[in-house]
């Protein structure tokens, strides 16, 4: 009798973890979503602020960059505010790592470039996006994001 027991729970126990493995995928997948959409955010943010400043004539701008970013490491870097001050202002304490793709390497978008553009043209960052291929739980692709 009790090897019918053991053989039983063993089922049992069976059932259920087969039943919880789906659910337990979806909650990782669904974190690294949620990181990926945090991420995104913060960079075009810290974009967004870089914009605002140069629009007020408080950093150093180049010609032609329209008053946005040169590339991602500027951001984390800092720049000098104003030209007398010797006041340093960062936008990103450090440049996030993809959850999707697990690398540092984000996709780019300069002003100049087309909206949907997968090249990017150099001259400045106007929008940051996975380089991922994968699609998202919503049916999105996560370079759309």
């Amino acid at each position: 009798m009790t090897l019918l027991e053991l053989i039983i729970a063993c089922s049992i126990l069976l059932v259920l973890s087969s039943a919880a493995l789906p659910i337990a995928r979806y909650t990782i997948v669904h974190k690294r979503e949620a990181e990926l959409h945090y991420d995104l955010r913060q960079m075009r943010d810290a974009i967004d602020r870089y914009k605002d400043l140069a629009d007020r004539n408080l950093i150093r701008i180049e010609v032609g960059s329209e008053g946005y970013p040169p590339d991602l490491d500027t951001l984390v870097k800092g720049v000098q505010l104003g030209a007398g001050n010797d006041r340093k202002i960062r936008f990103l304490r450090r440049i996030p790592k993809d959850p999707m793709t697990g690398q540092t390497e984000w996709g780019l978008r300069a002003v100049q470039d087309d909206p949907d553009s997968t090249s990017w043209g150099g001259k400045n960052i106007f929008d940051v996006y996975s380089k991922s291929q994968g699609t998202a739980s919503d049916g999105t692709k996560y370079s759309d994001w």
